[in-house]
């Protein structure tokens, strides 16, 4: 059986309802308040803009096989408009670059 620590279970289920009730607050406040469209045009511009801010570092540090698999993840996100296909092809192609496909078997 697990040992759990109770101040790391509490510690989690507190991390959890902030997250919900940040969430929640947030879609509650926003059904309540009317907001411009350049407002909403930034707000659904946001999950892009956060995924490119944890990714540039790694860009700007990588080698030649992260650069190219960023080109694949491009294209096959253009081409297919299917975020989780184009990761998995981004994943792969990294992996096949590094020499380390194998790893996946």
């Amino acid at each position: 059986m697990i040992d759990l620590d109770p101040l790391t279970v509490t510690t989690i289920f507190a991390m959890a309802l902030a997250t919900y009730v940040t969430k929640a607050g947030g879609m509650w406040v926003l059904d309540r308040i009317e907001i411009s469209e350049r407002t909403e045009a930034g707000l659904e511009a946001l999950p892009g803009g956060i995924i490119v801010a944890i990714l540039a570092p790694r860009l700007v540090d990588g080698d030649p096989a992260t650069w190219v698999a960023a080109g694949v993840v491009l294209v096959v996100a253009y081409k297919t408009e299917n975020v989780l296909l184009s990761l998995i092809v981004g994943f792969v192609t990294v992996l096949v670059l590094r020499g380390q496909a194998f790893a996946l078997v």
